[in-house]
């Protein structure tokens, strides 16, 4: 597995004059890390700062011991945004081999990719036409090209079904297995189980760092979205 993929120290970011994250200082290995927390807390921002497209007041990101969003990293970080990031013009297939060409990888990765998110009998369907989770696995085909060391994953999983979910899932942790780091967000805390590590995370601070057991022990919550509700009222209190 990966270690020490991503390094975060005294990261403040403010945005419209309100503070967004708020010196936070995590390190993030290998396996699947969950970061989970309600809409607006934060978590896109992380995400963003991650792969160096997000101003930051203070602090710094490294990954694989390189500033976020350096030259070299490109294809070494894949990244799936919340909304489709491909052309709506353009088929599976073709969506594919442009960015297999921009990051120079033959088409046996594009077989590869489309396989992997099941994509097979819809990679000549024009994307525009799909529905939304196709859509989405077709982003996530994408950023699977070039088998990126650090995949940084913002809610992949919203708005698909049950199974196609739990398809997701095991894919997530077979990359974690082959040695990738997965740092994967969500605001549904039934995932927090699937994660090897979990963080929670609330109006821009991590409140808690374990793996799901580890924070429900801890909390002395039965489930994650209990131990959540704990934690923010020791908070509060």
């Amino acid at each position: 597995m990966v270690k020490n993929a991503v390094e975060i120290h005294d990261l403040h970011v403010v945005r419209g004059g309100r503070t967004v994250l708020e010196h936070l200082g995590v390190s993030i290995g290998g396996g699947v890390t969950g970061l989970l927390g309600p809409s607006g807390c934060g978590k896109s921002t992380l995400m963003r700062c991650l792969v160096g497209v997000q101003q930051v007041e203070a602090g710094s990101v490294t990954v694989f011991g390189e500033d976020a969003g350096s030259p070299g990293l490109r294809a070494r970080v894949g990244y799936v945004t919340q909304a489709a990031s491909v052309y709506d013009d353009l088929s599976v297939d073709e969506n594919l081999r442009f960015f297999a060409r921009v990051l120079g990888v033959g088409r046996e990765h594009v077989d590869r990719v489309v396989d992997a998110v099941d994509l097979g009998d819809h990679r000549g369907q024009v994307v525009g036409r799909l529905s939304g989770g196709q859509r989405s696995r077709a982003s996530l085909a994408v950023a699977l090209l070039g088998e990126p060391d650090l995949l940084v994953l913002d809610e992949p999983t919203v708005g698909l079904d049950p199974v196609l979910r739990e398809d997701l899932w095991a894919l997530f942790h077979r990359l974690a297995e082959r040695g990738a780091a997965v740092f994967v967000s969500s605001h549904v805390m039934d995932e927090a189980e699937r994660c090897d590590r979990l963080l929670l995370m609330r109006e821009g601070r991590i409140i808690a760092d374990g793996t799901p057991g580890e924070i429900k022990e801890k909390a002395g919550a039965e489930t994650v979205e209990g131990a959540f509700l704990a934690i923010v009222r020791r908070d509060a209190a």
